[in-house]
C-alpha cells in the first residue's frame, strides 16, 4: 500500500487515499471540538495557511458561530492579500474535437449529436478581435484532447495568432492555457510561446471514481493526469492552476485532495498553485448533472471557497460563468480573486450575434456582457482589474509568491488595476459604467500608500485619457 508523502512525485503517494480517509475521520471526530477549532482559526489568522487536515475540520464544523468566524476570516484574508480587486478574463474555445470518453463532458468521443468544430487561424483572429472589442486583455484557451485535430503545434499556432492581433486599442496581454496533460517537452514549448498560467483540472482526486468517469482515451490514466503539474514545472512553467469539478465525488474528499495537491507543489517546487478553480458540474448537451449524486448546495459551495481561502491564502481563486450572478456575488466576498465576464463556452461563439449553444461545453448561468459585469462589480465596491503586469514583468512562480506572501504585491496591483480599469472605461465602457468607474478611480487613488506612486498614477491616468496605453508598475 502506498505511503503518504507530499514530497513524492508519485500520484498515489502525494494524493494518498488512506490519508484522505483518515483526514475525513479526524474531521468528523473533531468537528464539535470548539477548543481545537479556535486553535485552528488562531493559526489561520497568522496568514500562513493550514494543512489539509486542519482545513477539513473547519469544513466539517457545523457550529453557526464558528462558521461565521470562518467567513469573516476568509473575507479579511482576501482583503489583506488581494485588496478589493477582481481580475477579469474570458475563456476562448479553440476546438471541441476530443478522443476521451469523460462521462460529465459533452465533448466526449461518443457524443454523435454535438457539432464538432475547430477554429482556423483566421477564425481565431476574428474571435480575438471580438474579445478585444469587449475589452478583454487576458484569455484562457481551451481545447479537447485530440492528437490529430488539436496537436501541440495547433495550440502553439493559436497562441502566436492571439498575441499578434492588435485591433484599435486592444491587445491580449496574457494567454493562460487549459489543455490536456502532456509531456515535459510540450510544456517547454508552451513556456517558450509565452503562456501565462498552465491550468488543468483534476476533475476528481478519487482514483477509482476517476477511472470510472474517464472510461476511455488517454485521460483514463489517473497517474499521468495527476502528475501533470510536476512535468509542467519541470518544463519551466512557473505558474500552474489546479481545480476539481465539484459534484463528481464527495466534496469533502475533493477538498482534502485539492489541498494535498497544493501542499505537494509547495513541498517539491517551493511554490504552490498560482490559482485554484472551483467549478461545479453543470447541465450541457448529453449531460444531466442530476446523474451525479454528489451535487452540493450553494451554501456549502461558499463554505468550501472560504475554507480554501483560509488554507491557501496566497493563491488566486477563480469562479466562472457556470455560476449565477447571485452565487458569484456571495463567493467573491469569501475569497475569489478572478472571474470571467461575457463568456461564451462554444467554439467560435464570440463572433456570433446570438449566443450559440450547439458546441457549448456547459450552460452559462451568468449571461451578462463584460460591461455589465464590470458595472456590477464596481457597484459592489470591487475594482475590476485587467492587469497582466506580473507575468510581463517576470513576477511569476516563487518571485510572485514571495511578494504575495509578504503583502508587497499590493504596491503593484492596486495602481495597475486602476490604470487598466481607466483603459477599459476610455475604450469600451458604456456611459453609466464610465461614470461609476471615474468616481471609483478617484476614491481608490487615495488608498495608494506611497505619495510618489500616487503622483505617477495621476500622471498616467491623464496620459491614458489622452490616448496612451499599457502603463504598469
Amino acid at each position: 500500500m502506498a505511503e503518504y508523502n507530499p514530497k513524492s512525485l508519485k500520484a498515489e503517494e502525494f494524493i494518498n487515499h488512506e490519508e484522505i480517509l483518515e483526514t475525513l475521520s479526524y474531521a468528523d471526530a473533531h468537528k464539535k471540538d470548539l477548543k481545537l477549532i479556535d486553535e485552528i482559526l488562531d493559526k489561520a489568522r497568522e496568514r500562513k495557511g493550514l494543512s489539509h487536515r486542519a482545513a477539513s475540520v473547519l469544513l466539517a464544523c457545523e457550529d453557526e458561530e464558528k462558521i461565521k468566524e470562518i467567513y469573516d476570516l476568509a473575507e479579511q484574508i482576501k482583503k489583506d492579500f488581494y485588496g478589493n480587486r477582481i481580475v477579469m478574463f474570458a475563456p476562448l474555445y479553440l476546438s471541441n474535437y476530443c478522443v476521451n470518453g469523460c462521462l460529465y463532458c459533452p465533448y466526449h468521443a461518443k457524443n454523435k449529436h454535438i457539432a464538432r468544430k475547430k477554429l482556423t487561424q483566421e477564425e481565431v483572429a476574428k474571435e480575438v478581435v471580438a474579445l478585444q472589442d469587449m475589452g478583454h486583455k487576458r484569455l484562457a484557451i481551451e481545447a479537447g484532447e485530440d492528437p490529430v485535430n488539436n496537436p501541440i503545434e495547433y495550440i502553439l499556432d493559436c497562441i502566436k495568432t492571439i498575441y499578434s492581433i492588435k485591433h484599435k486599442n486592444g491587445a491580449i496581454r496574457r494567454v493562460n492555457v487549459n489543455i490536456a496533460a502532456t509531456t515535459v517537452e510540450n510544456y517547454r514549448k508552451l513556456k517558450d510561446a509565452g503562456i501565462g498560467t498552465y491550468i488543468l483540472f483534476q476533475e476528481t482526486y478519487h482514483k477509482k471514481n476517476y477511472e470510472i468517469l474517464h472510461p476511455t482515451g488517454p485521460k483514463h490514466n489517473y497517474d499521468y493526469h495527476t502528475e501533470a503539474m510536476d512535468r509542467a514545472m519541470e518544463g519551466g512553467i512557473d505558474d500552474v492552476g489546479i481545480g476539481v469539478l465539484f459534484g463528481l465525488d464527495k466534496y469533502r474528499y475533493e477538498f482534502a485532495g485539492l489541498l494535498m495537491h497544493a501542499e505537494h507543489l509547495e513541498a517539491v517546487h517551493g511554490v504552490g498553485p498560482h490559482t485554484i478553480s472551483v467549478p461545479r458540474v453543470k447541465r450541457a448537451d448529453d449531460i444531466d448533472p442530476d446523474e451525479f449524486d454528489n451535487s452540493l448546495s450553494d451554501e456549502m459551495f461558499c463554505k468550501i471557497a472560504a475554507c480554501i481561502r483560509i488554507a491557501v491564502p496566497y493563491t488566486g481563486m477563480i469562479i466562472s460563468t457556470r455560476e449565477t450572478p447571485e452565487v458569484r456575488e456571495k463567493i467573491i466576498r469569501l475569497g475569489v480573486s478572478q472571474i470571467s465576464g461575457g463568456s461564451r463556452t462554444s467554439v467560435g461563439g464570440y463572433c456570433e450575434e446570438e449566443r450559440p449553444h450547439d458546441t457549448e461545453q456547459f450552460d452559462v448561468s451568468d449571461n451578462r456582457t463584460l460591461d455589465e459585469v464590470v458595472n456590477w462589480l464596481m457597484r459592489a465596491g470591487y475594482i475590476p482589474s485587467f492587469c497582466t503586469a506580473c507575468y510581463r514583468e517576470g513576477r511569476t512562480g516563487d518571485r510572485f509568491m514571495s511578494l504575495c506572501k509578504s503583502g508587497q504585491i499590493q504596491n503593484c496591483c492596486h495602481p495597475n488595476a486602476l490604470m487598466t480599469l481607466k483603459e477599459f472605461l476610455m475604450d469600451y465602457a458604456s456611459e453609466d459604467t464610465r461614470k461609476i468607474g471615474k468616481a471609483m478611480i478617484e476614491k481608490e487613488i487615495d488608498n495608494i500608500g506611497k505619495d510618489k506612486v500616487k503622483d505617477i498614477v495621476r500622471e498616467r491616468l491623464v496620459k491614458i485619457a489622452n490616448g496612451d496605453r499599457d502603463f504598469r508598475f
